[in-house]
């Protein structure tokens, strides 16, 4: 009907077939103007009066209105249109309604929060678990005989608080220069300080209460109350390609608190220690460097599922940590806690020689096996008649080459029960039972 109207308008202006020559006339027309003027009538004087004071009327009544819609109405149409294009458009936000939208949907703010923050989990990891990983300092003086000098070392490590009264747990080997490894006790002149992360300035005396070469660990205490222990994780459900963080003093205290992120990149792996000790480990690439040793491996919860030992560092491997499970370490801490050594453990009671190898025992024509070096007094090996120099060729009948293929049948046995061991001595071979005795060791 609109466009009709216009149309029609324009058939006024140009003719009724809005021929060219009378718009150019009207076009013409408009072009001029004369200064002929006419005085108007009182009446019409009087009807464009009227119609300025109803302009002017209206004009203040249109503002007054308008003006109360923006003050009053435009904030409610604002929320009103925001809620309907969120609802027309996912994910439609703008910087002007965030704060409206935050207001009236809390939930949805939390969630935009959420993902635009995406390292946060990582941060909140940090926060958590932060207080609970320490500094270790070892202080030991060394006597040179040689020339008659005395050389202090100072290896630093990290541990990790394993309860509120001060229990800390960390590696056997970032405090064993300071163990005497013959009566298992602290050497007289040595000192081992434990630094807390909100309190490095003022490091706590440690007491060195027991370890474990076998695994590795070892427990300390300070005398403190109130302190924040790790939240233990179960280190039996972890999966290849989870989260990892691993927290601790790379390079001593100077860097304390570091945090590096990986993954888990293998479980159960088979690593032989420096000391000869075959240990079954975590393997993630998540930084550890010296220093770290003893500090946390946490999942994305912030719960331990390791305790940093070590990394290999040689040419052409990169990205290659290892560290012990949660569930061991929390099986040997709560033992020496309690008992100053793991318990259960079955025992022979031999030391072995690792160099006899296949090929030695095939040059001096003897079978394969494991070369007995020491037999400790009063054990069962003693007590059955195991002499130094025999070679354990079987253990209930199965074939063993090397001392840690003899352990893994040994430890399948329990403290007391017997087990029978195939001997070979000058050129015999026999059978002897041995009855296991508990490892304190």
């Amino acid at each position: 009907m609109d466009n009709f109207d216009l149309e029609k308008n324009d058939s006024e202006v140009y003719g009724a077939g809005g021929s060219q020559p009378e718009k150019s006339q009207a076009l013409v027309a408009a072009s001029f103007y004369t200064e002929n003027y006419k005085k108007p009538s009182d009446a019409k004087r009087k009807g464009i009066m009227q119609m300025v004071l109803v302009a002017l009327i209206s004009s203040i009544l249109g503002g007054f209105i308008v003006g109360s819609f923006f003050v009053f109405g435009a904030s409610g149409l604002q929320t009103s249109v925001t809620g309907f294009l969120d609802k027309m458009i996912p994910g439609n936000s703008t910087n002007n309604s965030s704060a409206s939208t935050a207001q009236s949907q809390p939930g949805l703010y939390k969630k935009v929060e959420i993902v635009q923050n995406s390292d946060s989990a990582v941060t909140a990891i940090a926060e958590k678990v932060g207080p609970s990983v320490v500094g270790i300092k070892v202080t030991v003086n060394i006597q040179d005989f040689f020339f008659g000098q005395s050389q202090q070392l100072q290896p630093e490590g990290s541990g990790i608080i394993i309860s509120s009264d001060g229990y800390i747990l960390t590696n056997n080997h970032v405090i064993s220069d300071a163990i005497d490894s013959r009566t298992k006790k602290m050497l007289q002149d040595a000192k081992i300080e434990v630094y807390l992360p909100n309190q490095q300035d003022k490091p706590y005396k440690a007491r060195y209460v027991a370890s474990d070469i076998k695994t590795d660990l070892a427990v300390l205490k300070i005398e403190a109350t109130g302190l924040q222990p790790i939240e233990f994780g179960n280190s039996d459900d972890l999966k290849v390609g989870e989260l990892a963080v691993a927290i601790g003093n790379p390079g001593g205290m100077e860097l304390a608190g570091s945090v590096t992120v990986g993954v888990i990149s293998g479980i159960n792996r088979s690593i032989q220690t420096e000391d000869g000790v075959m240990l079954k480990l975590i393997q993630t690439d998540a930084a550890i460097n010296p220093g770290n040793s003893g500090g946390a491996l946490v999942n994305s919860k912030g719960q331990l599922i390791g305790v940093n030992r070590l990394k290999i560092a040689a040419t052409g491997y990169e990205g290659l940590g290892f560290a012990i499970p949660s569930n061991l370490a929390k099986r040997v801490s709560d033992d020496l806690v309690k008992n100053n050594y793991v318990t259960g453990r079955p025992l022979l009671g031999i030391a072995t020689d690792p160099r006899y190898t296949e090929d030695v025992a095939k040059r001096n024509n003897m079978p394969p096996g494991v070369y007995v070096a020491e037999v400790s007094l009063m054990s069962g090996a003693q007590k059955a008649g195991i002499q130094v120099g025999d070679v354990i060729t079987k253990i209930d009948g199965k074939a063993v080459k090397s001392k840690e293929e003899l352990d893994e049948i040994k430890n399948t046995h329990k403290v007391g029960d017997e087990v029978t061991l195939e001997i070979y001595r000058d050129g015999k071979t026999f059978e002897v039972k041995v009855k296991l005795t508990e490892d304190k060791g």
